[in-house]
């Protein structure tokens, strides 16, 4: 004991040595140095409420915030420069995006654009032309959405093109969401004051004079703030300038770090129970509303009041349909002919957009069923992601901030954690080879049926396949989304083979028995189902294991898809088919454009040898391998054409 105590004080002795040659103030940054007050065309950082920025935390956690640094949430929104736009600004013409083509130009650091103004008209031909400056980006990963000084106060209007990183192009706005084609062109001046700001900043203020729409947004004073913009330090560990301020001793630093203490100054989301770690995450990736007027009055003045470590319902309504469909404020989400609540929903209740992956979480038997405080398995956010990355994780930074997973999350280590009985033989469990795609805990528990960002991701409700589900709820299940070639069905005799009859059985029509499901979803479903078969016909897994072959013609019947996204998705599944990645299309091409390529697909698969078409009935083909066109016909006839809102 002696020992280790001597050892203890000799090292608090040097590291005391050590700070004061480098001089207190150099181990606390200042934070940002410039003064953005003088700024008046955008929203502005300021320090205030107890909010110091990412900059403070810097000098104490060197790794966590070089890993922060890394990642697309510190990107979330950026200030618009050269260095931070991905797209080119070098005097570039950007074909027209409803209305004449965009002029992107550069003066010295500042980025322009001259563009026909959404909000003047309707009527693309009537619309006004304007230059304004770009002044905000939203987005790093996949898209990138730029917001442009409106000359009123800090009020952003956005340039009606997105870019699309991965693909180098621009494309409308409207047609990087899942949009009604009906709807005319929406105006989205205000919108990352009003609402983006709620998750794309650090404790924003949007401080409009009157927040509910009784005065026009053009004659308001608009001063909106955030501490720092895209998702910082603070938005998960609470404001810290008292943290920053206790901790300005390094005998204090290093007294915590040798006694294992907990600074109660800061809030540690890990540290947390479950619930509570989790609606960190949640108060961004949810869906959400306030309670009433008052609760979005005071946001709009003194920003959110949620804090890390505090009880998210509290403060706003998580829409949960399954629990509080009845509730005054989600009666009235539901109802609103927007639809944009009620769209963000399977009918059984489980979330079907991007971004909202904490409405999933709490919808799991794994987080609804585990034993009440802090336990190692109760399923959190945590369980499977890292907001840093850590000191022994072998994988370059890239590969860790795309999901920001654990290194044993990137495979079935993440539900073995709990589930280990599993681990020996899980071909016992799985029907599938240890090796396949098919034994995957992800793929069969938590399979591609959420929409976003031009594609699909994992359904963040860790459920189980039913074909019951399916066809009362038009989810579809994990089963059918790999095996694309396969009927409801097939699937039912499968499960109830291998797992026993399900509770409550489904009751299939003439067409769940005789019809691949994925065709069924492709074309009678509605246009949130047809992108999800769309894209699944482009994953590997499933091209492996149900054949491409058959896949060329129902895709094409998709490249003149009412919905844009719709026609954007299926066009780059068929170019992923072997034998058609060069067929020319554009999916915002006129009409007549987008049936010359369908023609031409069909052509192609045409000159297809017979021996390699599959003849399967229930992939709507006949004995020749020919489509059958009048079944086809009958299905497309059936189309779900309701009005389908899905913008994540």
């Amino acid at each position: 004991m002696r020992s280790s105590s001597v050892v203890r004080t000799t090292l608090v002795a040097v590291l005391l040595v050590a700070a004061a040659a480098l001089g207190g103030a150099a181990l606390l940054s200042s934070g940002p140095t410039v003064p953005e007050r003088s700024i008046a065309n955008r929203p502005i950082r300021v320090a205030e409420d107890g909010y110091v920025s990412s900059a403070t935390c810097r000098a104490c956690h060197p790794s966590q915030y070089d890993s922060w640094h890394a990642s697309f949430h510190r990107t979330m929104t950026q200030v618009a420069t050269p260095a931070t736009a991905r797209a080119r600004f070098d005097n570039v013409i950007v074909p027209a995006v409803h209305g004449r083509p965009m002029q992107l130009t550069r003066r010295g650091d500042q980025l322009w654009a001259a563009f026909d103004d959404p909000d003047s008209s309707e009527v693309p031909d009537r619309r006004t032309r304007i230059e304004r400056q770009v002044v905000m980006i939203t987005g790093s990963h996949h898209q990138q959405v730029f917001w442009y000084a409106t000359g009123n106060n800090r009020l952003v209007g956005q340039l009606p093109g997105a870019y699309l990183i991965r693909e180098q192009r621009w494309i409308p706005r409207r047609a990087a969401v899942l949009h009604p084609p009906t709807d005319p062109p929406f105006s989205e001046t205000g919108h990352w004051n009003s609402t983006c700001i709620a998750c794309h900043a650090t404790h924003g203020k949007t401080q409009f004079d009157t927040p509910f729409g009784s005065q026009p947004i053009e004659t308001q004073k608009i001063d909106t703030t955030v501490s720092e913009m895209g998702i910082a330090c603070e938005a998960c560990h609470g404001p810290s300038d008292e943290h920053a301020r206790l901790n300005r001793n390094p005998l204090t630093r290093y007294e915590q770090h040798l006694t294992g203490t907990a600074d109660p100054s800061a809030v540690q989301p890990m540290r947390l129970e479950p619930r509570l770690s989790s609606q960190v995450c949640g108060q961004c990736h949810g869906v959400w509303e306030f309670y009433d007027r008052d609760g979005e009055r005071r946001a709009n003045a003194d920003g959110l009041p949620f804090r890390p470590g505090d009880d998210l319902i509290r403060t706003r309504l998580v829409a949960q349909p399954s629990v509080n469909a009845e509730a005054p404020a989600m009666k009235a989400l539901l109802a609103d002919d927007a639809g944009f609540i009620r769209d963000s929903f399977w009918p059984d209740g489980m979330v079907r957009v991007s971004g909202r992956e904490y409405n999933g979480l709490i919808e799991s038997p794994c987080f609804k069923n585990a034993p009440a405080g802090q336990s190692a398995r109760t399923l959190s956010c945590f369980s499977c992601h890292s907001m840093h990355k850590a000191p022994d994780d072998p994988r370059p930074d890239e590969a860790w901030t795309d999901d920001q997973l654990t290194p044993v999350a990137t495979g079935d280590g993440a539900c073995l954690q709990c589930h280990d009985t599993f681990r020996a033989n899980p071909a016992a469990h799985t029907k599938h080879r240890a090796d396949s795609s098919g034994s995957s805990c992800y793929n069969c528990h938590m399979p591609y049926t959420t929409y976003g960002l031009l594609k699909t991701i994992r359904s963040h409700t860790v459920s189980s396949p039913s074909v019951t589900e399916s066809v009362e709820s038009g989810r579809p299940n994990a089963c059918n989304l790999c095996h694309l070639d396969k009927t409801l069905s097939w699937t039912a005799d499968a499960l109830a083979r291998w797992y026993g009859p399900p509770a409550a059985p489904a009751l299939l029509g003439e067409a769940d028995r005789t019809v691949a499901a994925s065709l069924l979803w492709l074309l009678r479903g509605d246009a949130g189902q047809r992108a999800i078969a769309a894209q699944a016909m482009g994953w590997a897994p499933a091209q492996e294991a149900s054949g491409t072959g058959w896949m060329a013609p129902h895709l094409a019947s998709l490249l003149d898809d009412p919905y844009d996204a719709v026609r954007f998705i299926a066009s780059r599944s068929l170019r992923s088919i072997p034998g058609f990645g060069e067929v020319p299309y554009e999916f915002m091409a006129p009409q007549t454009e987008r049936r010359q390529a369908q023609l031409r697909t069909m052509t192609l698969w045409g000159r297809a040898p017979a021996p390699s078409r599959r003849t399967d009935a229930q992939l709507l083909m006949d004995s020749k391998g020919e489509v059958n066109v009048p079944a086809v016909l009958r299905l497309l006839n059936e189309r779900n054409t309701r009005r389908v809102l899905l913008r994540e």
